[in-house]
C-alpha cells in the first residue's frame, strides 16, 4: 500500500504552489516511508509515497507509458496482475518493469475505464490520459483503500487521507458538526458524504471520470460510475432448503475459492505474515497459506490484559497447531488511551469505540518485526453471515410473521451470547420496536442499532442537531440501493448494509486501512476477494446461516484444517474496554483536556448542559453501560478530532512536510 495525491485544474493551467508537493506527500509519509515521487505537466500533478512490495527496484511511481501520454499514481495491490500481464503482452503491450502498476496503465491502455472489472485488488488510484485529457479516479470494490476529493477554486484535489488535501495552499478540511451527527445514529457517514463539509470519498465499487476542456474551456464532470456492488439471491431461492450432498459441494466451492483468494494474495516480494485473532476466520486463511511456503509462518496476535476481551488461549493453541512462529502484544488500558490521539489522527473521523486502538498497537508490532504485509479474515463475517446482526434479522423477520406470538421472540435470548443478557420483557421492547416494516422499510434489520446509537444525538448542541436531522442520512443510501435489494430477503439486505456501510466506513477504515498504516503495514484480505464474495452471494442464506448457526457452510468448508474448538467456539466478537480506558493516566489526562466546559464551548459541537451527566459518570467510574460507552468514546473523539483539524492542522501538516530533495520527479517534463 502507499499513499496519493494529486491536484487538477479545472480551468487553464495549473500552478503548483512552493512546497505544496512536499506537504501533501509527507503529511501522509507513514503510509508509504520507502520513496517519494511526483509528476506534473501543464493541468495535473500527480504525488506518491510508496511503500515497496512488489517490483522493489523498478516499480516507483507515479508511473506513465513510454510514450508518457498516460501516468498513474496507484495506492494498493493488483493480485493477478501476473495473467493480466501475460493476456496484454499477447494483444502487444511490451512491459518494462515487474510492477502491477505498470500492468494497471497497460490495462487502461487497452480497455479503458472498464480495466477496473479485469482487477482482482485492493486499490485507489488517478491516472491521467494526457491524448484524451481525461483524469479516471478509481477504488476498488469493497473500499478497502480510500480516495478523498475535494473542490478548491479551480482546482480539484485528491489524496488518500483528507490531511493530505491540507497541504494545498489555503484549503482546509472544515469539520462538519452536522455530519458527525450522522455518524452518531449510523457509525459512519453515508458516502460519498464524510466528517467535513467540503470533502468526499469516492464510494467503494465506483470510478469518477473528469474532462478537462481544451482551448481554455472549464473541466466536465466528475462522471461517476458505479462498477460492482455485492449481490444475493432473491428471497425465495435464499430461503431454499439445502440438502447435505448440495451442502457438501457448496462447501467444497468455498473451500477452492478462499485457497485461491489467499495464495494470490501472498504475491510480494517481501516476506507475508498472518493475523492470528484465536476465531474461524484468520485462523482459516493462516492454515490454506501455510502449506504454501518452506520457511516458517510469521504470524501476530494482540490480547488484553483485561480476561473479558482476551483470546490469547485460542490464539496459541492456533499458532501451536499451525507450528507458526508467532509474536503477541498485550494491551489494556494504559496503552489505549495513551494511543487514543493517534488512533483519532489516523482514523480522521470520530469512533464509537476504542476497538482501532489495539490494532494499532498490532500493527506497530508487526512493522517492529520487520514484516509490511499482513493477512487478516476481515469480510468473513458479512460475506458468510457471522454477525449476530444478521441472526437478529432472521430471527426478527420470524418473529415478525406471527408478531402476537410469545414463543418466537424467546430466541432473542440466543443472541449475543457474550453479553449478560437483558430481561426478557426489555429484549422484546428493543427488538420489537419496527418489527411490522419487515417488507416496507429497506433498514428493517439495522433499526435497532441505529435507534440505540441515535439516542447519541441528544447529547448535540440544539443547532447542531436541527443541522443533522436536516442531513437526512436514510434518504441518501435508500437513493444507492441496487435494484435488486428489493427482491433480496431479510439476511441479504442486512448483509448487504452491513458490507456497503459500516464494513466500508468504520472496518475497513478505522479499523482497517488506517490502523495498519499508522504503522506502515498492509493488509490483505482473502474473504475480500470479489471471486469469494460473488460465490457466496450464489449461496442461500439458509446454507450460510443454518438456523442460527452462523458461518456454517464456511465452517464445513475448512473444518479439517483447523482444531475442534476453534471451529465449534461461540463467536466472540473482536471488542476492547472503552471509557475505563480514560480513568487514570494519560487517557484520562486527553479526557479532562477534552472535555471540560470551556473547551466543549469552544468546539461548539455539544452542549455542555446536556453532556454534563454523562461527564460525571465518568469521572465517578460509572460508565459500565453499552450505551453510555458509545457516546463517552464518540464526544471525546469528536473533541479530539475537532483540535487535530482545527488550530493543529496547519503546524502538524508543516512538521511533516518533506524536503525538496526527497521527492523523486518523474516523466520528461521535469519541474519548473
Amino acid at each position: 500500500m502507499c499513499g496519493i495525491c494529486g491536484a487538477v485544474s479545472l480551468a487553464g493551467g495549473l500552478e503548483l504552489p512552493d512546497g505544496a508537493a512536499e506537504r501533501m506527500i509527507g503529511v501522509m509519509s507513514h503510509r508509504g516511508p520507502d520513496e517519494y515521487g511526483a509528476w506534473r505537466d501543464v493541468s495535473v500533478f500527480l504525488g506518491h509515497a510508496r511503500l515497496s512490495i512488489i517490483d522493489l527496484s523498478t516499480g516507483q511511481q507515479p508511473l506513465g507509458t513510454a510514450d508518457g501520454t498516460v501516468w498513474v499514481t496507484f495506492n494498493g495491490e493488483i493480485f493477478n496482475y501476473i495473467e493480466l500481464r501475460e493476456e496484454l503482452r499477447g494483444l502487444g503491450h511490451v512491459f518494462r518493469t515487474q510492477s502491477d502498476t505498470e500492468v494497471l496503465v497497460a490495462s487502461y491502455s487497452e480497455w479503458g475505464e472498464h480495466c477496473v472489472d479485469r482487477f482482482n485488488g485492493q486499490f485507489a488510484f488517478a491516472l491521467y490520459d494526457r491524448g484524451r485529457r481525461r483524469l479516471l479516479l478509481a477504488r476498488d470494490r469493497f473500499g478497502i483503500r480510500p480516495l478523498f476529493w475535494a473542490r478548491h477554486g479551480d482546482v480539484l484535489l485528491f489524496a488518500s487521507e483528507v490531511k493530505s488535501l491540507a497541504g494545498w495552499p489555503g484549503f482546509r478540511p472544515e469539520l462538519d458538526p452536522a455530519a458527525l451527527g450522522e455518524i452518531f445514529g449510523t457509525w459512519v457517514n453515508v458516502p460519498p458524504a464524510t466528517p467535513f463539509g467540503n470533502v468526499l470519498q469516492l464510494p467503494a465499487g465506483h470510478t469518477a471520470t473528469l474532462d478537462l476542456g481544451r482551448d481554455g474551456e472549464r473541466a466536465a464532470g466528475p462522471v461517476f460510475r458505479r462498477y460492482w456492488h455485492p449481490d444475493f439471491l432473491p428471497a425465495a431461492e435464499d430461503h431454499r432448503y439445502v440438502g447435505r450432498d448440495e451442502r457438501a459441494r457448496l462447501a467444497g466451492d468455498v473451500r477452492e475459492a478462499l485457497a485461491d483468494a489467499s495464495v494470490i494474495r501472498l504475491r510480494a516480494d517481501v516476506p507475508v505474515g498472518a493475523y492470528l485473532s484465536g476465531g474461524l476466520d484468520s485462523s482459516a486463511t493462516a492454515a490454506l497459506i501455510q502449506h504454501t511456503t518452506d520457511r516458517r509462518m510469521k504470524t501476530f496476535s494482540v490480547g488484553f490484559k483485561d480476561a473479558a476481551f482476551d483470546e490469547t488461549r485460542w490464539q496459541q493453541t492456533m499458532s501451536a497447531h499451525l507450528g507458526t512462529d508467532h509474536e503477541m502484544i498485550r494491551v489494556g488500558d494504559a496503552e489505549i488511551g495513551g494511543a487514543f490521539a493517534d488512533v483519532v489522527w489516523h482514523a480522521e473521523t470520530p469512533i464509537l469505540r476504542t476497538a482501532p486502538a489495539p490494532l494499532y498497537a498490532l500493527s506497530g508490532l508487526v512493522r517492529a518485526q520487520g514484516y509490511k504485509v499482513v493477512l487478516t479474515g476481515e469480510g468473513a463475517d458479512e460475506v458468510f453471515c457471522g454477525y449476530n446482526i444478521l441472526r437478529e434479522a432472521k430471527v426478527r423477520a420470524f418473529w415478525a410473521r406471527e408478531p402476537e406470538s410469545r414463543r418466537r421472540p424467546l430466541l432473542l435470548t440466543r443472541l449475543y451470547p457474550y453479553l449478560e443478557q437483558s430481561p426478557a420483557g426489555f429484549l422484546t421492547r428493543f427488538y420489537g420496536a419496527g418489527l411490522d416494516g419487515v417488507a416496507s422499510d429497506p433498514f428493517f434489520s439495522h433499526r435497532p442499532r441505529w435507534n440505540n446509537t441515535g439516542r447519541i444525538t441528544a447529547f448535540l448542541h440544539s443547532e447542531v442537531a436541527v443541522a443533522a436531522a436536516a442531513r437526512d442520512p436514510e434518504s441518501r443510501l435508500r437513493a444507492s440501493l441496487p435494484a435488486a435489494f428489493a427482491d433480496w430477503g431479510p439476511v441479504a439486505r442486512a448483509q448487504y448494509l452491513e458490507m456497503s456501510l459500516f464494513m466500508a466506513g468504520y472496518l475497513l477504515s478505522s479499523q482497517g486501512d488506517r490502523m495498519l498504516m499508522g504503522h506502515t503495514v498492509e493488509g490483505r484480505f482473502p474473504f475480500l476477494d470479489h471471486n469469494v464474495a460473488e460465490l457466496a452471494g450464489r449461496i442461500p442464506a439458509s446454507a450460510k446461516l443454518a438456523g442460527l448457526q452462523e458461518k456454517a457452510l464456511l465452517k464445513a468448508a475448512v473444518a479439517d484444517l483447523l482444531p475442534a474448538e476453534i471451529v465449534t467456539r461461540p463467536k466472540q466478537p473482536y471488542r476492547a474496554p472503552d471509557s475505563a480506558s480514560f480513568i487514570v493516566g494519560q487517557g484520562a489526562e486527553l479526557a479532562e483536556a477534552m472535555l471540560g466546559e470551556d473547551v466543549l464551548r469552544e468546539v461548539g459541537i455539544f452542549d455542555p448542559q446536556r453532556i454534563a451527566a454523562l461527564i460525571r459518570k465518568w469521572r465517578a467510574g460509572r460508565l459500565t453501560g453499552a450505551r453510555d460507552n458509545m457516546a463517552f468514546i464518540g464526544v471525546l473523539s469528536a473533541q479530539v478530532q475537532a483540535h487535530q483539524f482545527g488550530r493543529e492542522l496547519e503546524h502538524r501538516v508543516a512538521d511533516s512536510a518533506l524536503e525538496p530533495a526527497e521527492i523523486a520527479w518523474r516523466g520528461v517534463e521535469p519541474k519548473p
